[in-house]
This record gives structure tokens, sequence and C-alpha cells, in this order.
């Protein structure tokens, strides 16, 4: 079934077919390392992670790249606050990335560029484009001239004059026009610094990914993702000096952009004090819980981040968990892979529809329920796996707290005690222990398989 995908670009949706169908491209925009991600930064990640999976599905080998910044002026500044150098800011944060997209079951990208890895190859694209009299030099620092590029603004739908009217465009005296960009400033003694033809210096923002993604997918990709709040000025940018610099080839032959995450219809804003970091949230929530609500929403558009819509993930996942629980004794065969369901994959390639998505697995829990087989068991198995969901050990699901494990053998431990004063008839003791394990948040079925258990998670 074909895939069709949302182009920023065109503004409409479009049959995918990539350049190469051998090699399919695609690059994500990735974090800048100066501290912890917020919950909104990790929409981007878990949305396209699914693109990705069923781009796998589709061609036989796809790139999929994903950047850190690693040298950018809130780093430097960090790295002054605390006396340190910036590696040391930039190698705990992306280790603390890595670990907690991890956790929130998104696969590591095939090629995670650095920036300050790629000095070389940013210093030879903006050497092209100062050649090709796209860019000049002015006082120690390198800019891109706008107005050698006629299609600026293409991406974000809008001409120069309202591009500087709604940005914050920094007006400086050695710009030949406002909307013109950095692609290499000077560094003072205490910032990092590299030798280039223009001075020891660092690069600016939008040029690392231009670069990076040229050395890494080549100078044409088909698919460029990242949040909207990038669409301009960051891919804008992208877009002009990656054109230039590769003689008029097309940059990137898909946009997709995710919306936004909003707190209590908000945007997340640290001057608002409404920034939730996905290191914290993974304290107090299951990660999965935190992945299925960041794919409720359809990805172009926003979503709204509240304690409710966590409850009610929570509550979701619970009800799947419990009917894979249900089926505990059915085996799968191991050797054989989990079907993807037709339907949930042609939901999906409609444009990545994950709310339908998610429809179609509840459908298929309730058929699981129904009618208990290998057959709907491996086909919900299979669409969770799709999705990131339904990932974790059934037990171990019922027995976290937040996004920690309880200590299982104190819980077992009453458990026992409760079924001993049962046998014995003293069902007063067995009440007790009921109720001590209810004040532990731990809720027990007695069934015909047992005694089984589970934390109350909201």
């Amino acid at each position: 079934m074909p895939i069709s995908l949302y182009n920023s670009l065109s503004r409409r949706i479009e049959p995918f077919a990539p350049l190469d169908p051998n090699r399919v491209t695609v690059y994500l925009c990735g974090p800048t390392v100066y501290s912890y991600v917020h919950i909104g930064n990790a929409r981007g990640p878990v949305v396209f992670d699914v693109l990705v999976k069923l781009l796998r599905r589709h061609y036989p080998q796809v790139i999929y790249a994903r950047n850190i910044t690693d040298v950018d002026d809130k780093i430097n500044h960090a790295a002054i606050e605390r006396g340190v150098p910036i590696g040391s800011i930039t190698g705990r944060f992306t280790k603390a990335y890595r670990e907690d997209m991890a956790k929130l079951g998104i696969a590591q990208p095939d090629i995670e560029p650095f920036a300050t890895q790629h000095i070389d190859q940013i210093i030879r694209m903006i050497e092209i484009l100062i050649t090709g009299g796209h860019a000049y030099v002015a006082e120690g620092h390198v800019l891109f001239d706008v107005s050698s590029y006629p299609n600026y603004g293409a991406l974000s739908g809008r001409d120069i004059d309202e591009l500087i009217a709604g940005a914050r465009v920094e007006v400086a005296p050695y710009k030949k026009n406002p909307t013109d960009f950095v692609l290499w400033k000077p560094s003072t003694p205490e910032l990092p610094g590299w030798d280039s033809p223009w001075g020891r210096g660092r690069p600016g923002w939008h040029i690392e990914c231009s670069a990076m993604s040229a050395a890494h997918l080549g100078e044409t990709i088909d698919i460029h993702a990242g949040g909207v709040d990038l669409q301009f000025p960051h891919h804008e940018n992208e877009i002009a000096q990656s054109t230039c610099a590769h003689g008029g080839k097309v940059f990137a032959r898909w946009w997709l952009h995710n919306g936004m995450l909003t707190f209590d219809g908000r945007k997340m804003s640290k001057s608002l004090g409404n920034v939730l970091h996905v290191h914290e949230l993974l304290k107090m929530h299951p990660p999965e819980a935190l992945r299925l609500l960041l794919l409720r929403g359809h990805y172009r558009q926003p979503l709204d981040w509240s304690d409710a819509a966590i409850a009610q993930s929570i509550s979701t996942l619970d009800g799947w968990y419990r009917v894979l629980r249900e089926l505990s004794a059915i085996e799968l065969d191991p050797a054989q892979p989990l079907p993807v369901p037709a339907q949930l994959e042609e939901t999906l390639s409609d444009d990545l529809n994950t709310p339908k998505a998610l429809a179609e697995l509840s459908l298929l829990a309730d058929a699981a329920r129904q009618a208990p087989s290998a057959a709907t068991k491996a086909a919900l198995l299979g669409a969770g796996t799709m999705l990131g969901l339904l990932q974790d050990d059934v037990e171990v699901w019922f027995k976290q707290a937040g996004g920690q494990n309880v200590d299982a053998e104190h819980v077992e431990s009453l458990l026992e005690a409760r079924h001993a004063a049962r046998a014995a008839k003293d069902f007063a003791r067995a009440d007790a222990i009921r109720n001590e394990l209810m004040a532990m948040g731990v809720m027990i079925e007695d069934g015909a398989q047992g005694t089984r258990w589970s934390i109350v998670k909201h």
C-alpha cells in the first residue's frame, strides 16, 4: 500500500516516492544539548520513529539521521556559568538525551552526527557560498546574503517583508540586509572556536544541519523533519544555503513538521514556568504512557498536555495490558515475526494518522478479548510493536508505579501471608493484609489462576 505524506513545502498530501527506492534518506533536527529536553522536544522523535518503522517495511534501506547540536551560545553560557569546558555540558546531556529517548521506545538513529565533528565540512560549505556570491565576510562574520536566493520564504509561505516583521531578526551594522543570517562568527578567547579563513570562530546554527545532512545523506535528501517552530528561520535558512551551495539542487523533497505541545492550553515556556522535562516525567509516569500521549493527536496538529491526558493514557494501556494478561496462557512461536495488521498499516500510510491507528489498536484488543487465540494475540502485539507500545512484560507493567518498579518481593511476601491467613480461616488477618496492600497502592485480584496484583498508577 502506498505511503502518502503532507509536504510542508507544497502544502498538500503527496504520494511518497523516494529519489532512490533502494536508499531512502531521513533527517530529523535533534537537540541542542545544554540541558534536559522538555516533553515537547520528544514529540518529533516519537512520531518520526513510527514513520521510520513504516518506511522500513516498504524499502530495503532507510538511512535515518538525527543530529546533536553540541556548539551553541546556550551551551557556551552553561559552560561559562559552571566553569567547565563545553564538552562537560554536551557529554552529560547527550547521554541523558539518549537514555531518555530509549526509555520512550525510540530507536537510536542510524547516524547521529555532532556539529563539532563536522567543522571542516561546515567551513568548506561556507567557502562555496562565498565563491558563488551567496555569502560575504563582514567584521569577522560570514553572512548568507538572502537577496541572492529568490525563493527565500517559500517554505513558510510569506514574503521577506512579512518574515522581517514576524521574526526576531538580529539587527547588526555589518549586515547588507536585515534578514541575512550568520554562517560563521568570531570567538573571543573564553569561547570555543576553530581556525578558519575568517579567523578563529564557530559556526552559526543553521549551517550545521546543512553540512551534516550533506555529509551523511547526500546533497538531496528525501525527508527532512522537525518541529513546526523550526520552519522559520531554521529550515528556511537550511533550504537557502543548501540549494545555493549545491548548484541549485533540491535540498529536501519532503518537509514534515510536527505541531507544538501545549500545557493546559498554553505554550510550554520557561518564562511561564510550565516546562516539563522528559527526564523528570519518566520518574513519575510509565514511559509507554508518555509515548502514547504523544501519539494521541495527529502529528501536524498542536497537542495539549494535562494531568487528565496522562491519566487517560495510563488507563488505556492498563486496559490493553489486561487483555494480554488474560491471554498469558496462549503462547506464540518466537520464530515467527509478529504480523502488522493491514488496516493499521493502511492508516499509518495515510500521513501517519496515529489517532486512527490507536483506535485500530483498541479494536484489536477488543477482538482478542472476545475471541482469544494465537492469531488475535499476535495481531494485537504486532500493532503495538509498530507504534512502540505494549513492549513491556505484562507483569512488569502492572507492578510498576510511575516510572519506577515497587518492591515486588515485599508484596509477594504479604500475599503469601494473606494466603496462609485465608487457609487458616483467619479472615480478619487476611482483610488487614489486603488493606495494607491497598494503602501501598497495590490492587489484588483473586481468580481461577490464583491471586494477581498490580499497582494503581493514577
